[in-house]
């Protein structure tokens, strides 16, 4: 996959690529500024914590200078135990200087396009729901389902990437992405 460019004036051009093990540290200080320390006991935090992102849904934004501007991760979840494979989107996050410039509604379009591309089925988030609204998320699918932890449930919010798929699920959202270091580990067995 391409980096997706999105130009304009110098201060406002920026590009959307797949996220790199480099981008880590980077990563982690933009979303401790935008979202604070307190965002790691989050219900979806319990979701992501020990798991690497979905294959191919880790994107950041980069600014004319290469500085990394904007976030956004998609993790595998099932709906209860075994049932519906989903993805959970989160957290997106942009810098505050790039505000308005259309990071964020980037990374999310472009996010959505790749599931759909991978033919992910339905995608789960919390948040605000009339920002959320405009990528076609809405709590309208989201009434049987429920997230491990409190959460706000107006703020649950579901985009369908197949036509009435969440059609019956209920049940609470179960990670079942990779856990993190399992590569590393298979990198070591193979090496030795």
């Amino acid at each position: 996959m391409s980096d997706a460019v999105f130009s304009g004036l110098p201060e406002t051009a920026f590009s959307i690529a797949p996220e790199t093990a480099g981008d880590a540290v980077e990563r982690e200080a933009l979303l401790d500024r935008v979202m604070g320390h307190k965002r790691r006991r989050k219900s979806s935090e319990k979701l992501r914590r020990g798991r690497v992102p979905a294959e191919g849904l880790a994107f950041v934004a980069r600014d004319a200078h290469g500085h990394l501007i904007g976030t956004v991760r998609l993790w595998n979840v099932s709906i209860g135990e075994g049932g519906l494979s989903a993805l959970l989107l989160g957290p997106l996050a942009v810098e505050a200087c790039a505000g308005g410039r259309g990071v964020g509604s980037a990374l999310m379009r472009h996010a959505i396009a790749e599931a759909a591309r991978l033919e992910h089925r339905a995608v789960l988030l919390v948040g605000d729901a009339p920002y959320y609204a405009r990528f076609g998320f809405s709590a309208a699918r989201t009434g049987r389902l429920s997230m491990p932890g409190p959460y706000e449930k107006e703020r649950f919010l579901a985009l369908e990437l197949a036509e009435n798929v969440l059609d019956g699920a209920e049940g609470c959202l179960v990670p079942t992405g990779r856990r993190e270091g399992v590569s590393r580990i298979v990198r070591r067995r193979f090496a030795a």
